[in-house]
């Protein structure tokens, strides 16, 4: 085994745990789960069965990865930020088959307390604030806070606010990194070295 395994963890046969993973105290992954290398799942965390988690990924203490959930490489969950995965539930009707897949994009961010209903894809470098509420999809690199969530912002890789408008055409440079992000409408890109 070259992952670490907390001994008050439990890991159902089956799972899959890539190299230098971390799976801390009280936590249940199922065993249909596909988690990459260096991934980091915090006290009390649980992984369905049709999870896939990205190499990289941190995944803070009380979260529930469920069923039809994908995160990509990178992807910071914050500490009880919620998953669903059935849209309109009720306890006495079985909804099983209806579950809708939400997406994760690269290097996300997923604030503490925030949830994210099913059906959403989150784009890459996104930045969703404590407590928000994400009910329809996430362009790239926004900043969302709010319930519903509304986008505020711009964010870069390295996790600072950019000096930009929400729409138009500018173009700003990261100040811990140098990198130009060029804004085109409603759509920010970064520019390759």
């Amino acid at each position: 085994m070259n992952y670490t395994v907390h001994p008050s963890a439990i890991v159902d046969e089956g799972a899959q745990i890539g190299e230098g993973s971390r799976v801390w105290h009280f936590v249940h992954v199922c065993g249909g789960a596909k988690i990459g290398k260096g991934v980091s799942l915090g006290q009390n965390v649980f992984v369905g069965n049709k999870v896939t988690i990205g190499d990289k990924c941190k995944i803070q203490n009380n979260v529930s990865v469920y069923d039809n959930v994908t995160l990509e490489e990178g992807v910071f969950c914050g500490p009880s930020m919620v998953f669903t995965n059935v849209y309109n539930p009720r306890s006495l009707i079985e909804r099983k088959n209806e579950y809708r897949d939400t997406f994760v994009k690269k290097g996300a961010t997923l604030g503490a307390n925030c949830t994210i209903v099913c059906g959403a894809t989150v784009g890459e470098y996104a930045f969703v604030g404590a407590g928000a509420v994400i009910n329809k999809d996430v362009k790239p690199y926004a900043l969302m806070v709010g319930v519903p969530a509304r986008q505020i912002g711009w964010m870069s890789e390295f996790g600072e606010q950019l000096d930009l408008p929400l729409d138009g055409h500018a173009q700003t440079a990261c100040q811990h990194t140098g990198d130009l992000y060029i804004l085109s409408g409603t759509i920010l890109t970064k520019q390759p070295k």
